[in-house]
């Protein structure tokens, strides 16, 4: 191989921070699709309170050809400095509202009220006072330099995190700390999911540069782009379509990246299965379908030898798995075929479009149909590089990006958890996975008061050039409100019988969990039984709770506040070994650490009601039209409770078993439609 560097970039392309409210060091976030999650303990202090995710970032050296020649580190092979700069923002306050992916077809029927800016009574030069901008930071690693990241919104100081070097000149990037609050006072009443007026958080993103000394001369570094997210709450649950599918379809399709031309069972087909079986901790209905001695257990030895078998033999069954998977054209807005996951068009009540649940990406339905028609090699489950400093060079700025990506949601873009639609937009590169960097000679133009569709998708929209807080400013204000909205089951009344289930579909459980294992009884499963009657820790292994069952009340208005102040309280699903030895349960089991709020009932806020005619006093109150004489908030919370209370009537359940309200997420059309 050419060992001559002629270039040189950073890695990975796009780094994943995440908020944290402890003040113990920074865990360093997954590096490559192999790497497990950390040892349970890791993601929480003594206190209860959420470690934060550094995002790392590296330099490599490439050759003429294009490959990865070594990794370029602090004091090693003629590299003197290395000089890095990071400039973060969260521009939420100050961007449009989120209503819907304005590039489907569905956003043409948004009103014209929900394509305006968020705090739109802020007007003129004032709403530059709306970005949180920390400014461009620079620190040299041979200085061990480290620089604080802050800035204001309405001239209220907001921290955005911090960045330092580690000793071989690497860099980390650390973000905020998970407050959000409202900049009026008193503060503004939480009245939706995404768009709360006066509504501020920390998360942020922005681009990384980089200039490398090596050999007495300076290079400059392809830039990268660090995005500080929320809280990972299943770290070690990867959902079915993630990020990084999302991301190397569009490049794929773009052919600036190739096709994976032979298909196998260990490195292609069965990463996609067993996702469907990781999300068995974080979902009761995929537990009982994928989980343990489920029908789908793509983990049992037995059904595994069948799925890697390319014969004649297993031929049906691999069709039959094929065929579960959705198809727009072939099933409309059908429930019932995989993965059971809400979509970017998703509404409450009957679905009126195919949107209403996601589907695999193009590549992944590619690679699935060709394995069913017996196209493919088997082997082994796949080991990979668990730690990729331990692997090949060449292969290691791959698995830099594909790590941070993979442990990232792409299920409905509604708006998501860590960013949205804007990433499936080649306009947003400048090559596979590096986001195109906006440069201080072009900035954004001023779309106006209200964003429209054509507009967005234009050659002159935002879908191209990026600059700091670009990415996370389409997201939720604050992110605290839809991470309580991340449930599953979502119905109206009308829509209650037998066939409604409380568990499908679901907004995003890889991230925000829905069901989960308590320590409780996992320590009962993990007991040896006195006797021969193992029907306690079968019960025990089977009963989820539901995660968010900490948030008081039945109203989600009250929910969504109180989650913004008790985030951190929640649990997260972290790894626990198996100790009995007699192979009756999985040898690794996620399992929900300790939450910091009062117990509460495992099936607290099971079932989620949407209450459509308590939209009406909710919005009209949001915009100041509301002209009753009762107060909008009074009313809306009166036909919530009567909501309650015919739910409580129509399935016998307890109250503290349901959640009810309007969410303007679940009605993107404001009835209109």
């Amino acid at each position: 191989m050419d060992t001559q560097i002629v270039q040189v970039k950073i890695h990975p392309a796009i780094g994943i921070a995440r908020v944290g409210n402890s003040d113990k060091p920074p865990f360093i976030g997954p590096e490559s699709p192999d790497q497990p999650p950390l040892p349970a303990g890791s993601y929480k202090d003594s206190a209860g309170k959420v470690i934060r995710q550094a995002a790392r970032f590296r330099v490599y050296g490439y050759n003429q050809a294009g490959e990865a020649v070594r990794e370029l580190k602090l004091g090693e092979a003629g590299v003197t400095e290395i000089k890095w700069s990071v400039h973060l923002a969260n521009k939420k306050a100050a961007w449009y509202q989120f209503h819907l992916a304005l590039d489907i077809d569905e956003a043409g029927g948004l009103q014209e009220t929900q394509l305006r800016r968020r705090n739109f009574d802020v007007r003129g030069a004032d709403r530059k006072k709306l970005v949180i901008d920390a400014g461009r930071k620079e620190i040299r690693a041979s200085l061990h330099e480290n620089a604080a990241l802050a800035g204001k919104i309405m001239n209220r100081a907001v921290p955005l995190g911090s960045i330092t070097t580690q000793t071989d000149g690497r860099l980390l990037v650390v973000g905020g700390v998970g407050k959000s609050a409202s900049y009026a006072t008193p503060e503004k009443p939480i009245s939706g999911v995404a768009n709360n007026d006066t509504w501020y958080d920390d998360v942020s993103d922005g681009p990384v540069t980089a200039e490398v000394t090596i050999g007495g001369v300076t290079k400059s570094a392809g830039p990268a782009w660090a995005v500080v997210a929320p809280p990972h709450f299943a770290p070690g649950v990867k959902t079915v379509r993630t990020l990084y599918d999302v991301l190397y379809d569009v490049f794929v399709t773009e052919h600036t990246l190739p096709a994976v031309q032979q298909i196998s069972y260990p490195d292609h087909i069965e990463p996609i299965l067993d996702r469907f079986c990781q999300l068995q901790w974080v979902n009761h209905g995929f537990a009982t379908q994928f989980g343990r001695s489920g029908p789908y257990d793509f983990r049992d030895p037995a059904l595994r030898k069948r799925l890697a078998d390319p014969g004649e033999a297993s031929r049906e069954l691999r069709r039959q798995i094929y065929v579960q998977m959705r198809d727009y054209c072939r099933d409309g807005t059908s429930p019932l075929p995989w993965p059971w996951l809400y979509g970017d068009a998703m509404s409450s009540g009957k679905p009126t479009s195919v949107r209403q649940h996601i589907k695999i990406s193009g590549e992944q339905d590619r690679m699935l149909a060709q394995w069913a028609d017996g196209h493919f090699t088997t082997g082994p489950p796949r080991t990979g590089h668990p730690d990729v400093d331990t692997a090949p060079v060449a292969a290691q700025p791959g698995l830099l990006d594909r790590g941070a990506l993979e442990n990232c949601a792409a299920d409905a873009f509604h708006p998501g958890c860590e960013v949205t639609w804007p990433m499936r937009h080649k306009t947003m590169y400048s090559e596979p996975f590096r986001i195109l960097h906006r440069t201080p000679e072009n900035p954004e133009p001023d779309y106006g008061d209200a964003l429209t569709v054509q507009e967005a998708l234009s050659k002159t929209g935002p879908l191209h050039a990026q600059g700091p807080g670009d990415l996370t400013r389409w997201m939720a204000a604050p992110w605290q409100c839809d991470a309580a909205s991340c449930r599953s089951g979502y119905q109206v009344r009308s829509g209650l019988g037998p066939r409604y289930s409380p568990y499908l579909p679901t907004f995003w459980p890889a991230q925000v969990p829905n069901h989960v294992l308590k320590q409780s009884d996992f320590a009962t499963v993990n007991t040896p039984p006195s006797g021969s009657d193992d029907s306690v820790r079968e019960k025990a292994f089977e009963n989820r709770a539901v995660w968010l069952r900490g948030l008081k009340d039945t109203d989600f208005n009250k929910q969504r506040r109180q989650m913004i102040d008790d985030w951190y309280k929640f649990g997260i699903v972290e790894t626990r070994e198996y100790t009995v030895g007699d192979g009756k349960f999985p040898q690794h089991i996620q399992v929900e650490s300790e939450p910091g709020y009062p117990p509460a009932p495992d099936h607290a806020n099971l079932v989620n009601i949407q209450v459509p005619e308590a939209g009406a006093p909710q919005l009209a109150g949001v915009a100041d039209a509301w002209t009753g004489e009762v107060p909008a908030e009074t009313v809306e919370a009166m036909l919530v409770q009567q909501a309650i209370q015919e739910v409580m009537e129509a399935t016998g359940r307890d109250e503290t078993e349901i959640a009810a309200g309007y969410l303007e997420k679940l009605d993107p059309f404001h009835g209109a439609q």
